[in-house]
């Protein structure tokens, strides 16, 4: 079953919605760093809300970095409890994938949400990609993947993408906060270094559709004219 990417940086299989990276409580944290910026939780909640009203799917599978401390704290304990209460009864099952900034885990465990390092589907292995494991086609998150687009007025701004090939996709962050990691320049996770990127596709979801910016190796062929 060939996955389906969604305008609402997810990812659809069957009857599961995959979404990665939505680092809940990173405002608090900027916060108790004396860095003040407007919380995007509600914003979060009332997107994927929509989304799973839509799909309807019986599985919500949080691919890794559902939270954001590395030092757990109370407020974010909070917010996680009130994410749950707010999707739960939009689906059968929630499952949350661990990625590097899920310490703590057992706050998730303790809101009645299961917790596992992989998850196989469909002969894909969702983990969150921060670091190696075996398989031979994986779905991850952890990169934040994006590239560098003029707006209407010339200047330069970040889009999330997803990357699509045979062996390896990589999900947008669902944190509006993520401006993202521009995979022209930079990569972050070693799954795209094991795996041949320049030959995956490279999709931007904008509002209600998805742009289709062809590969890797063609999007570098035309930066390089411009």
């Amino acid at each position: 079953m060939r996955p389906q990417p969604l305008p609402n940086k997810a990812l659809k299989i069957g009857n599961n919605i995959i979404i990665a990276d939505l680092h809940l409580g990173y405002e608090e944290s900027l916060a108790r760093e004396g860095a003040y910026l407007p919380k995007a939780f509600h914003e979060m909640i009332s997107s994927l809300k929509t989304m799973l009203q839509k799909e309807k799917p019986k599985r919500l599978i949080i691919n890794g970095d559902l939270k954001h401390s590395f030092i757990p704290f109370r407020r974010e304990k909070l917010e996680l409890k009130a994410f749950f209460e707010e999707i739960s009864p939009l689906v059968n099952e929630i499952v949350v994938v661990k990625g590097n900034h899920d310490v703590g885990i057992v706050w998730i465990k303790e809101l009645g949400v299961e917790a596992v390092n992989e998850l196989e589907i469909s002969g894909w292995k969702i983990v969150h990609g921060h670091k190696i494991v075996e398989g031979n086609k994986f779905i991850i998150g952890h990169e934040h993947p994006a590239i560098r687009l003029r707006d209407e007025v010339g200047a330069l701004i970040k889009a999330p993408i997803f990357l699509l090939s045979d062996e390896l996709i990589v999900l947008p962050a669902f944190t509006p906060w993520a401006y993202g990691n521009d995979i022209l320049r930079e990569i972050v996770s070693p799954f795209l270094l094991k795996f041949n990127i320049e030959d995956a596709e490279v999709v931007v979801p904008i509002e209600d559709e998805l742009l289709n910016f062809s590969t890797m190796k063609q999007l570098r062929e035309v930066l390089r004219k411009i």
